[in-house]
């Protein structure tokens, strides 16, 4: 394995964060960088440039905690408080929320800091993005629907992997207000994910469809995949991580299993050097782009699997898998300061089917990378989601 000084990257990482808190001040930045740079968010739908619409905002507000959390620094703090308000405003009038990913915005943004300095009007928000999060339950077929208003019948009955990783707002709106609506939703939707979203051999899809008026599962495709049946990377890591985290609320061993067996397949399908390409079908000597927010994302995964085993060569093999990954990151993938780039991460991939993003730096790709190095260096780190 990669000898590395995960302190010393991390003082990198809070490096470009204070330059791109200098840059954006209170303003968001884009998904992802342009030329290995971010920009405001663009001015389009209604919205001025920077302003908090999209899916990805939540993620800039999470480093910002984290950073908080390791150095104490009020200027993240304040920072993210203006956050909150933003947030709040947000939640309140519903702005730009039909889609599951309420829970990577409220989480990161909101829960984040109710959990670390008892901030009440984020707990506030959080509770009405749950609530908002409520709305899309699909209950026929046990799913939350991924993207756009319930009405629209091209997407009826649909949810996506990454929908795992929006459970935990609505566990912690269980733990908050003691109704177990919320808890019961996620828990089942989670095992509506784990028994046909995951398939036999263990890889993803990334979208599955259910009939909504009968409950009858329809099949899987793609989305921001090769191909209906391939197995695209930051899927199967968000199956990875999602699967584990629903485990630690719901102590189903079925979902950590299943978590496991997910991570199997990603390990058994990475590059020599640890990384994945953006689909798992590819493997070294394919000539296509590798995608680091995958890799950065299953390190979180794998740590939080290991979190849960007992002591012995299982617990120590995701544990060492989890600090090979970080390595590679930290060794080939950080932004060197000398690079000109506003980017934790180079070598992402957003969308490639629709060319969005490839090769470039991304906010959710910089945040788990934050987290992957706070969990490895405080290994009892309480977690935001």
């Amino acid at each position: 394995m990669i000898a590395v000084n995960l302190q010393y990257a991390l003082k990198g990482v809070l490096q470009t964060l204070n330059t791109n808190m200098s840059l954006f001040v209170n303003r968001f930045p884009d998904n992802t960088t342009v030329g290995n740079r971010y920009h405001l968010r663009l001015a389009q739908n209604g919205f001025a440039a920077g302003d908090n619409y999209g899916w990805t905002t939540g993620f800039w507000s999470g480093m910002l905690w984290i950073a908080y959390e390791l150095t104490g620094n009020e200027n993240y703090r304040q920072l993210g408080e203006q956050h909150i308000q933003d947030f709040t405003h947000r939640a309140e009038n519903a702005i730009d929320l039909d889609t599951h990913d309420i829970g990577f915005l409220y989480t990161l943004a909101c829960v984040a800091p109710f959990r670390l300095i008892q901030n009440t009007k984020a707990k506030y928000a959080a509770l009405l993005a749950a609530e908002l999060l409520m709305n899309r339950y699909l209950g026929t077929a046990g799913v939350f629907q991924a993207w756009g208003t319930l009405d629209d019948l091209r997407l009826r009955g649909s949810t996506i992997i990454d929908s795992l990783m929006n459970m935990p707002l609505l566990y912690w709106a269980a733990e908050q207000t003691g109704d177990h609506r919320f808890a019961t939703a996620a828990h089942r939707h989670s095992v509506q994910l784990r028994d046909h979203v995951v398939r036999s051999d263990n890889s993803t899809y990334h979208t599955f469809y259910w009939d909504v008026e009968t409950g009858t599962p329809v099949g899987g495709k793609t989305a921001q995949g090769h191909s209906d049946n391939s197995c695209w990377a930051r899927g199967q890591a968000w199956a990875i991580y999602g699967f584990a985290l629903n485990y630690r609320y719901t102590r189903d061993e079925s979902l950590l299993a299943v978590a496991q067996r997910c991570a199997n397949y990603f390990l058994n399908h990475l590059s020599q050097d640890y990384v994945p390409y953006w689909d798992l079908v590819f493997g070294d000597g394919s000539g296509q782009p590798r995608d680091s927010s995958a890799a950065a994302i299953a390190v979180c995964g794998l740590l939080e699997i290991a979190r849960w085993l007992p002591e012995g060569a299982q617990r120590q093999h995701y544990q060492t898998a989890a600090e090979t990954i970080l390595a590679s990151l930290v060794t080939h993938y950080a932004a060197p300061a000398e690079s000109g780039s506003n980017t934790l991460l180079l070598h992402s991939v957003y969308d490639l089917p629709k060319n969005i993003g490839v090769d470039e730096g991304c906010l959710w790709g910089d945040y788990f990378y934050m987290e992957a190095l706070i969990r490895s260096l405080i290994p009892n780190w309480q977690v935001y989601w």
